[in-house]
């Protein structure tokens, strides 16, 4: 039940005891009690509404900066994240495989912010070797909530 449960309430965490407990075919008890046990074993960290930013008045930019780091002996790579985690502009940071170690969603309100936070406090730590900037002009699908809802259809253009 808990699986059933955790995609729900992820995909919509407004929905009630009530709903949930049809939809999984438990009673409201159940349901109110397996949440409690999840909060508290921390399997729940939070609830979160899925904002698109875009269509208010706020202005901000967000880059994913690809980061490259020295991992430290017996500690890998959380020493260094749990430092880059700290930071209020970090939105989200992943340990990665391939060509970086750590994926870090930063967000500012201008690309000046974004890049002095860059310079001045990510590549200023001790054991990141370098960085790669990438900032996000669009976003069109964040965790499974699609951003865009409008098609954009082809228009006929006639050439005389």
């Amino acid at each position: 039940m808990n699986d059933k449960l955790l995609a729900l309430l992820e995909q919509d965490c407004t929905l009630s005891t009530e709903q949930l407990a049809a939809l999984c075919d438990r009673s409201e008890e159940e349901i109110r009690a397996a949440i409690e046990e999840l909060e508290e074993q921390h399997v729940i960290l939070g609830y979160h509404a899925a904002v698109d930013w875009a269509r208010t008045d706020r202005e901000d930019v967000t880059a994913l900066i690809e980061v490259q780091v020295m991992p430290q002996r017996g500690r890998g790579f959380d020493r260094v994240a749990e430092r880059i985690w700290q930071f209020d502009e970090v939105e989200s940071l992943y340990l990665m495989s391939g060509s970086y170690d750590l994926a870090c969603i930063v967000t500012g309100k201008t690309l000046r912010e974004v890049a002095r936070f860059v310079s001045e406090h990510l590549s200023a730590l001790e054991d990141v070797t370098g960085t790669a900037t990438h900032f996000i002009l669009k976003r069109y699908k964040d965790k499974h909530v699609i951003y865009e809802t409008k098609t954009v259809q082809e228009e006929g253009f006639v050439f005389s």
